[in-house]
């Protein structure tokens, strides 16, 4: 008996050393023969697993579908790839030259665009792309500090069949004498071949060239080279673009409808599987699939038994979809589809992916997802749409700056910043690559900012008196327990006093020539050491306490514009534009920046995210900068700023020893600034101003109890 076992465990044995040879030592004995065959020797290659030897008998070749929609096998679509982009292993370190953008730090960073040829069509989407390029910091006219390079050529249609396709690119691109290959150039594309079967084909060598592309297979994408993009039609805004319809949170957040399509039901070709099985899941109560047959020219050729009911019901029943449909989550069923912008968008905080093939286990998943996660994910969606894809604008800057993050990757946003209001276009790395220098994200890290403060005092008027406005307000300034220093921006005609003429105070007092330049006050001044900067005008009348009371909330409101003087804007239905208004009403929209704290780094996104053009306008007039701020810090955190309790006799007084009429009893200073509302929502594509009538006052200001007992006794004193 003990024989018996023995010599079956042995024969088990030997068994397995067979397998083993033959999966591991003959896959030695064939890479050995592979590398010492001789000249002209043919290596029968491994079999395939299609092969007839290893199907089942009852299988057959021709009912195997290696794809939904196509008949091609796995690797002829890698072969037609590879024979169309023979440079498809392309990376940043192998295929880009780095040097070209580097030759001036990040600043180096510069888009170089082709001029379009006359006879050249360009359709709408083109047009866009090729205006948001222009019109963002990073455009130049000069191709040789550019760093990166887009055809004035459109290339975003390669279907053969439309009236957008340009044919012979192979020989134009060859004709440009800075095309190398395609090396360091950016190709945008969002379609590519002819329906029913799609292809990656778009009918010209890419070379080396970056691919920016919509719908692109993961089968065919180049990790941390090509840039997936979504996308987008013609009518797709240029700028801003409408905000998320998630305008309150409801809990539970659950509606009438668990799941619901509305679409076009492919007859043949790509997606037409997944889309044809929806009616599998449809079951007219919480989850409602209507689709259409009507797709091309030639529909009714393909045309099957549904068709007709299915495009009844689509046209008579789509209006009960709408509104209920706003907010919603993705569900995704698209097996292979590289999502936009993977790199740096974690989609699995967004949306809910199922799988083509268990299509009918999708109601069951979607049901089991908990209240807290469904409105998490809808949160998620709206900031991803705000931030990237609400307009075109955001699309090409988005695309733009990941390739920046690779060739700076030392100086390069995390995926917190990506994925975290305000989103990665508002974080500039250059300013800091730490999360706890950025105000918006000081609650989400539990991070509270500084004790301390800058005063930063705009000076315009010489100094000629020592009773001038700008020196009790160094008094009171430096009088502040939280006040670290004060820097005094000379913007006057004449050259600053020494600094014997500045009485002595118990803080850091440094004057910095401001270059005659309105703009210069938000400049990103090295000498600002603190968070906290509270921007002054030389003519402010303030109280020590009114200036540390507004201190103390603004640390409870880092990331807004905390201060005193407030104005509103207003839509004008008669002229059809924005307006302003300095009176005094319930509710306001602006904080002006003559009195005023905010975190430093606002400073820097005003002197590197706003375009050039709007600070020339601000310098040329010498006015609306506190309007821009305004618009920019709202931009950021779409909240208005914070108005703090003041006395009520504070006003903007004119300095007695000014040579000049004071600005705001002109009325051109006002016609200005309306127009400066007007300009600045025009280049933000939308109106970013939010009203409020949220005041902030001390506990016990205006109480009826002893002023003994208040804390800021004089903000009460006439």
């Amino acid at each position: 008996m003990q024989a018996r076992k023995k010599y079956g465990l042995l024969g088990l044995c030997a068994c397995c050393w067979l397998v083993l040879f033959y999966w591991g030592g003959g896959v030695q004995l064939r890479l050995l023969r592979l590398l010492t065959r001789q000249p002209g020797e043919v290596v029968r290659p491994w079999p395939n697993w299609t092969d007839r030897a290893f199907l089942p008998r009852y299988a057959h070749l021709d009912e195997i579908q290696m794809d939904p929609g196509t008949g091609e096998l796995p690797h002829q679509r890698r072969h037609a790839w590879s024979a169309v982009y023979k440079d498809s292993r392309c990376r940043m370190e192998t295929c880009f030259d780095f040097s070209r953008c580097r030759r001036r730090g990040r600043e180096g960073f510069r888009v170089y665009m082709y001029p379009s040829e006359k006879s050249d069509r360009v359709s709408e989407s083109y047009r866009k792309i090729l205006a948001s390029i222009a019109e963002s910091r990073y455009y130049t006219s000069d191709p040789r500090e550019a760093c990166l390079f887009v055809l004035g050529i459109d290339t975003l249609d390669r279907d053969q069949l439309s009236g957008q396709f340009v044919p012979n690119m192979d020989e134009r691109i060859r004709g440009f004498p800075l095309w190398n290959d395609g090396r360091n150039h950016l190709i945008f594309n969002l379609y590519s071949g002819t329906w029913p079967n799609y292809t990656e084909d778009l009918g010209f060598n890419i070379g080396q060239a970056i691919l920016a592309k919509a719908s692109l297979n993961t089968e065919h994408f180049r990790p941390g080279f090509d840039v997936s993009i979504p996308l987008f039609s013609k009518d797709h805004p240029q700028k801003g673009g409408d905000r998320g319809w998630l305008v309150r949170n409801t809990i539970p957040p659950r509606r009438k409808y668990l799941l619901m399509f509305k679409g076009k039901r492919y007859l043949t070709g790509i997606g037409s599987d997944t889309r044809n099985a929806l009616h599998h899941i449809h079951n007219g109560k919480d989850i409602v699939s209507l689709t259409t047959c009507r797709h091309g020219k030639d529909w009714e050729k393909h045309k099957d038994a549904r068709c007709d009911h299915d495009n009844l019901e689509y046209e008579s029943n789509g209006g009960t979809l709408k509104g209920d449909g706003a907010a919603c989550i993705p569900v995704l069923l698209s097996n292979g589809w590289e999502l936009p912008f993977s790199d740096v968008i974690q989609w699995n905080q967004a949306v809910i992916e199922g799988d083509e093939r268990l299509l009918l286990q999708v109601p069951s998943t979607v049901r089991a997802v908990g209240n807290e996660r469904v409105l998490a994910l809808r949160q998620r969606t709206q900031m991803l749409w705000e931030a990237y894809f609400s307009s075109v604008d955001k699309i090409v800057l988005t695309t733009l700056e990941i390739i920046k993050d690779r060739v700076f990757s030392h100086i390069s946003r995390n995926k917190y910043m990506w994925n975290s209001l305000p989103g990665g276009l508002l974080v500039l790395p250059e300013y800091s690559t730490h999360l706890t220098h950025f105000p918006f994200y000081y609650l989400g890290l539990g991070v509270s900012p500084g004790q301390e403060f800058t005063a930063v005092i705009h000076a315009v008027s010489p100094l000629v008196s020592q009773s001038q406005p700008i020196m009790k307000l160094l008094q009171v300034v430096s009088k502040s327990k939280y006040c670290s220093q004060i820097i005094i921006l000379w913007n006057s005609e004449k050259p600053p006093p020494s600094r014997s003429k500045w009485p002595p105070m118990p803080v850091p007092l440094t004057v910095t020539d401001g270059r005659r330049k309105t703009t210069s006050r938000f400049l990103p001044h090295v000498a600002i050491e603190t968070e906290a900067v509270l921007s002054l005008d030389e003519d402010t009348v303030l109280l020590t306490n009114e200036v540390n009371f507004a201190f103390l909330v603004w640390r409870s409101f880092p990331e807004r514009i905390v201060g005193y003087p407030p104005r509103s804007h207003f839509w004008d239905p008669l002229k059809g534009a924005w307006g302003y208004t300095s009176k005094w009403t319930n509710d306001y929209s602006i904080v002006l920046t003559g009195a005023a704290f905010y975190h430093r780094y606002y400073h820097y996104l005003f002197s590197h995210y706003l375009p050039q053009s709007l600070r020339t306008l601000v310098d040329r007039t010498s006015n609306c900068e506190d309007i821009l701020m305004n618009f920019l810090v709202s931009a950021v955190t779409h909240l208005p700023p914070i108005k703090v309790a003041q006395r009520k006799q504070y006003k903007e007084l004119p300095s007695p020893q000014s040579t000049k009429s004071v600005p705001w009893a002109n009325p051109e200073h006002f016609n200005q600034r309306q127009e400066c509302v007007n300009t600045f929502a025009n280049w933000f594509g939308y109106m970013p101003l939010v009203h409020s009538q949220f005041r902030l006052d001390p506990v016990l200001f205006k109480d009826q109890v002893s002023v003994l007992r208040k804390k800021y006794k004089d903000l009460e004193r006439a």
